[in-house]
């Protein structure tokens, strides 16, 4: 997309934020913004559902509320940016950086997260189910929610008592946390977690 179309179209995107008759809802959905500058950029409500921003610069961007289902956001620097009740649901944001990103209430339902950099993210509320959570030191400062750590537990519980790899010592350190990750908000679809009893498959 050429740079003066989508100022223009940024342009009246603000206008329609502001109610300003002459705005129209920002519609870049499939359109090819790899590598675009949008730093700083007021991009709440705006539908970007499948477009290719990989390598694109979002920070500090406020992306409340926007559509991005499958967008291609690869590499994208998204610090800072504001993605309160934004919907990632299969978006790629693989290798993004997303440190001091709000993605509070985001629906990032199947998300692909390998390699992204979630350092001091708020993940408060945002939905993680069958997303790909990166297990690299740049998760471990994000800022988890008790449901998405029950979820977490459950997972390293039930994998952990389940492996014929674990040792009977990991085991009876994992079997501590049954309770805590029976919460889990799945625990009805995926199985209550019984403790001593192991499922066999």
């Amino acid at each position: 997309m050429e740079r003066k179309d989508l100022n223009m179209i940024l342009e009246k995107h603000r206008l329609w934020l502001e109610g300003d008759p002459r705005g129209e809802r920002a519609d870049i959905s499939r359109a090819d913004l790899r590598g675009a500058d949008l730093r700083g950029a007021d991009l709440r409500w705006a539908d970007l559902s499948g477009a290719d921003l990989s390598g694109a610069v979002l920070s500090h961007a406020a992306l409340n509320y926007a559509d991005l289902r499958g967008a291609d956001l690869r590499g994208a620097d998204l610090r800072g940016a504001d993605l309160i009740w934004a919907n990632l649901s299969r978006a790629n944001l693989s290798r993004a950086n997303l440190s001091d990103a709000n993605l509070r209430e985001a629906d990032l339902i199947w998300a692909n997260l390998s390699r992204a950099n979630l350092s001091r993210a708020n993940l408060s509320g945002a939905d993680l189910d069958y997303s790909c959570l990166p297990l690299w030191c740049g998760s471990l400062s994000a800022h988890y929610d008790d449901r998405q750590l029950t979820q977490i537990a459950y997972h390293l519980v039930k994998a952990g008592l389940n492996s014929k790899n674990a040792s009977e010592k990991t085991k009876t350190e994992l079997s501590k946390l049954i309770d805590y990750a029976n919460n889990f908000h799945r625990v009805n679809e995926c199985g209550k977690i019984e403790n001593g009893q192991e499922e066999q498959k």
